[in-house]
């Protein structure tokens, strides 16, 4: 009641004192500094965009200038007073800073103009690292308003300050806000947008400080600085002035009881109270709701150490918990499609105050409220009684005869019958002929079932009965005993007539049991003496009687003494000659092929020179390993001792800026293998830097051919660049290596930008010869077997073959695919692109291949090599010239048969009908394909074809475990289809320039090779 009494004084009180306190003035203009401070990239990717080297820095200077002079000190919007402070920094794998944070304008300027690019890598997070230290050390403590201007290309070489995406997020914890500008059109827009703040639709937006002429985009600076200028406003000026309180309102009428609310939510924590008595111990509650996050405390003093407490009561079982909530929202995922509608705009000013408007009239009494929600339903009413049963109803009439009933359950199998009486034996019969085997049939079908007896008459329908009532649920009743054993079913009638079967085996199946000895017959019957006969004439002596049983054996005599030697014998039959060294040879080169002969170039020193700055980027630098090792790889061994005056000698110098160069020197000792090469080789590391091919190839002269030249040594030279290097090296030291009789190839590749190399200085690294400069666009070019063989011409002009001194001097070639089972299927494109005169070229190669490969020796040989050979052209036009064949002569008459088909060209229905016709037999139902051996599958096409059902092929070719490997002649080729034709094997695609080449030693030896 009292409470009732004060709460309107209180309230009186409290507007009263509310009406007399001055309202905040809006007219007075708020302070507002902004802390605006440049990044600058200068790093090799920067500097060498543009010719001359720096150009592009220099552009970038002019922009952050203009940029500056428009911050002038301004009255924005009537409310803030918008000051500027200035600071920057420029970076490349190190940080400098040019200018610390200062408000004189012309000062900042001043010092952004002594800035000079640094070249070499890009580490922008370090750059971003040291940027907030500057900005939250040297910033004004009343600037609340930061910003930092990013200038870069997005482009990273190594993140040894924790990443830059760690670093952003680092500065804007701090309050600053990151806008990302490219410097050019050249740009990874995947790492600008890792450094802009969101929404980066605001803070990356595109900007950008120059175009492809060199003009300054001012219209970047305006957008920029609107921007930072609305956050500045939005940041200063608060709209608290213009809250005023106005005159209390009349009292209103009562209104109606409102609904029930809903639940509220959790309240703030109360203040600590008083330990409490200790209560009777309750019941377990129900778990309530998860609580707020608090704020974050601020990090208080550190305490004095306190007294130890007492040992507390052990708590009572907490009740478990609530399930938790689903966890956050991850990473936002790629960027997606523009929407239609842009953001919104910013806020527009704030309007002047109206003017107090009249107190309104009473308002009408409101509607009648709404029904209330209906009442709980009545009690039930009492159960009725029960009625009289009605009377029995007529007989209903015989219903027509119900349909055929499906087929019963099958019946349980009867009991075993009882053995018969055994019966007389039979006479022996002939003994027949062995028959072949025969071929296993089919399972027949099982009998039909018999029809269901017809459905009896439907009886009367006897009196309903009264209901009982309901009982309650029953046990489980006892399990049944066993029904009897039904009755064996009739035998079904004979199935058709199965399929031939497999070949059967031909060695004897296992000797049956021995039959049951016939009884001994009863003996006839006695017959009546016959007369006597006329005496006969003497008879021709009979011959001498068999020789009597010999009589047992007696007791041994005593051992008589030894007897003279007796003469020498005969000398035996000749034996099988043994094997021969020859022999065993041929069965090792068959097995293992470890005698083959051997490729070599003579005394010969290669020294490799490749670009690893910035510019090649890290994957045009593995490409270059790459090259390098499948190059060396083509010129046979490497010489085992550097210091002998034969053999092969290799050596290689990566380089980047001043002093960074590192070297596989030609003399090291290390080096005695291919193996050993390739293992230095793969671990170069990509250094990143500047570009400073003059005194790389000076430093390649001194350290690598100077000191270790070997008198009857040819010495080549590969230097692999872009051309571009950077200004400040000595433009004199192109031509280092062209004293003395160095032979140099210059390969210029376009840079990381797509650029082309530049020719003028390549010349001059080749010693001004134009037929040693080699072109390319893509580092991919470098790999390319095309370029691979002819760079194995230029380094070994005259090669020589050396084979091993084996006692057999027959030629050693080691045979191929010799022991290893392969089955291969040519799909030959016979299309009209192809032509008659290709076509026989194809065939050719394809005859070649046979003659080359070692076949199997019959049909069922479990070795050695298959051929076969499909023809095809448009959808419905395939033809098998050969199946799988070990004979030599049926394969090359069937392609001395085989005409041109001179048709369209659809590969996916080619694969299909060589898998199901030349894999599989003609009904694709059993695999003609030996299951132990590869299957190969290999294309000659010239490289456009049809796509039709090429997906269905693909995935039937992978179901076979089919091996592709695709031939395509020519330059016109489309990629994509090949790639999906070899799985998405590049190695798979062998590329050659005309069908006339296929037969060349270099291609033929490589595809042989590639098969076995």
């Amino acid at each position: 009641m009292l409470l009732k009494l004060l709460l309107p004084c209180l309230l009186f009180g409290a507007l009263s004192q509310a009406q007399q306190e001055p309202a905040m003035d809006c007219s007075a203009q708020i302070k507002c500094p902004i802390n605006v401070y440049f990044t600058i990239d200068t790093s090799e990717s920067i500097a060498l965009q543009v010719l001359p080297p720096g150009g592009l820095v220099e552009r970038i200077k002019s922009f952050s200038e203009l940029f500056v002079k428009k911050l002038q000190e301004e009255l924005y919007k009537d409310h803030i007073t918008i000051t500027w402070e200035f600071g920057g920094l420029h970076f490349s794998d190190e940080v400098k800073i040019y200018s610390q944070i200062t408000s004189n304008s012309n000062e900042y300027i001043q010092r952004l103009r002594s800035i000079n690019y640094l070249g070499r890598g890009t580490f922008t997070d370090c750059a971003l690292s040291n940027m907030t230290s500057q900005v939250v050390a040297q910033a004004s403590p009343e600037n609340r308003v930061r910003f930092a201007v990013v200038i870069t290309d997005g482009h990273v070489t190594g993140s040894p300050c924790g990443g830059m995406k760690s670093r952003a997020e680092s500065a804007r914890d701090a309050g600053i806000k990151l806008f990302a500008v490219s410097p050019s059109t050249n740009k990874y827009e995947s790492g600008l947008r890792e450094i802009a703040n969101s929404p980066v639709e605001l803070y990356r937006n595109n900007y950008q400080a120059t175009g492809t002429t060199g003009e300054i985009h001012v219209e970047t600076i305006d957008r920029i600085i609107k921007v930072m200028k609305q956050e500045a406003y939005s940041e200063c000026y608060k709209l608290t002035c213009l809250e005023k309180p106005g005159t209390p309102g009349p009292k209103g009428y009562r209104g109606q009881k409102g609904a029930k609310g809903d639940i509220g939510g959790a309240g703030p924590p109360g203040e600590k109270g008083r330990q409490g008595d200790p209560g009777i111990e309750g019941p377990i509650g129900y778990p309530g709701p998860k609580g707020f996050h608090g704020m974050k405390g601020e990090k208080g003093e550190l305490g004095s150490e306190g007294k130890k407490g007492v040992a507390g009561l052990a708590g009572r079982n907490g009740t478990d918990g609530q399930k938790g909530k689903l966890g956050r929202i991850g990473a936002p995922g790629c960027k997606g499609d523009p929407g239609d509608k842009g953001p919104l705009g910013y806020p527009g000013d704030v309007g002047e105050r109206g003017q107090e408007g009249d107190p309104g009239s009473k308002g009408d009494h409101g509607r009648p409220g709404r029904d209330g929600p209906p009442g709980p339903p009545g009690e039930l009413g009492q159960k009725g009684e029960q009625g009289s049963p009605g009377s029995p109803g007529l007989p209903g009439q015989k219903g027509r005869q119900g349909e055929r009933g499906g087929g019963g359950p099958k019946g349980e199998p009867g009991r075993r019958g009882d053995p018969g009486t055994k019966g007389g034996a039979g006479p022996i019969g002939p003994s027949g002929e062995k028959g072949d085997v025969g071929p296993e049939g089919q399972r027949g079908l099982p009998g039909e079932v018999g029809n269901k007896g017809a459905k009896g008459d439907l009886g009367l329908p006897g009196p309903r009965g009264s209901s009982g009532e309901i009982g309650s649920l029953g046990r489980n009743g006892s399990r049944g005993d066993s029904g009897d054993v039904g009755q064996r079913g009739e035998p079904g009638a004979p199935g058709p007539k199965g399929d031939r079967g497999r070949t059967g085996f031909s060695y004897p199946g296992p000797r049956g049991p021995t039959g049951d000895r016939g009884d001994k017959g009863n003996p006839g019957p006695q017959g009546a003496r016959g007369e006597y006969g006329q005496k006969g004439a003497p008879g021709v002596k009979g011959t001498s009687g068999d020789p009597g049983d010999p009589g047992p054996t007696g007791e041994p005599g005593p051992r008589a003494p030894q007897g003279e030697p007796g003469e020498p014998g005969d000398p035996g039959p000749e034996g099988d000659p043994g094997l021969t060294d020859c022999d065993v040879m041929t069965y090792v080169r068959e097995t293992c092929g470890c005698c083959d002969c051997e490729k070599r170039c003579g005394a010969l020193d290669i020294v490799f020179v490749i670009d690893s700055s910035e510019s090649v980027g890290l994957t045009n630098f593995t490409l270059e390993k790459n090259f390098v090792i499948n190059v060396v790889s083509r010129l046979g061994s490497i010489a085992k001792d550097p210091k002998s005056d034969t053999g092969t000698r290799v050596g290689i110098v990566q380089y980047s800026h001043d002093n960074t160069f590192e070297a596989i020197q030609l003399n090291d000792s290390r080096i005695d293998s291919l193996a050993t090469f390739k293992d230095a080789v793969k671990r170069l590391q990509w250094i990143a830097g500047g570009t400073y091919t003059p005194s790389a190839l000076r430093f390649a002269y001194d350290h690598l051919i100077k000191g270790s030249k070997r008198d009857k040594a040819k010495v080549f030279a590969v230097v692999i660049t872009d051309g571009r290097y950077d200004p400040r090296d000595d433009e004199t030291l192109l031509q280092s290596l062209c004293s003395g009789d160095v032979i140099v190839n210059a390969i210029g590749i376009g840079d990381m930008f797509s650029r082309q190399q530049e020719d003028e200085s390549l010349k001059s690294i080749a010693c001004n010869d134009q037929s040693r400069v080699t072109g390319m666009n893509l580092f991919a070019d470098l790999v390319a077997e095309e370029f691979i063989d002819k760079m194995e011409e230029v380094l070994c002009p005259d090669p020589f073959i050396v084979c091993p001194d084996l006692p057999c001097k027959t030629e050693l070639a080691v045979a191929h695919c010799t022991q290893r089972p392969v089955d291969i299927v040519f799909l030959l494109d016979g299309s009209e692109r192809i032509g008659l005169e290709n076509f026989r070229y194809a065939r050719t190669f394809v005859e070649d291949v046979a003659q080359r490969l070692t076949l199997a020796r019959s049909a069922d040989d479990e070795l050695n090599a298959r051929m076969a050979l499909l023809q095809y052209g448009s959808e419905a036009e395939q033809r098998v010239a050969f199946s799988l064949s070990h004979n030599l002569t049926v394969i090359a008459d069937r392609l001395a048969q085989m005409k041109y088909l001179d048709s369209s060209s659809n590969v996916g229905s080619a694969i299909i009908h060589a898998i199901n016709n030349i894999v599989n037999d003609q009904g694709g139902r059993q695999r003609v394909a030996r299951r132990n051996a590869e299957l190969a599958f290999v294309f000659i096409t010239d490289g456009i074809t049809g796509s039709k059902s090429l997906s269905e092929a693909v995935t039937s070719m992978r179901k076979v475990d089919a091996v592709p490997t695709v031939i395509a002649v020519g330059d016109d080729v489309d990629m994509d289809i090949l790639l999906q034709i070899g799985l998405g094997d590049r190695a798979a695609i062998f590329r050659e320039k005309s069908f006339s080449q296929l037969s060349r030693s270099s291609f033929f030896d490589r595809f042989i090779r590639w098969i076995c």
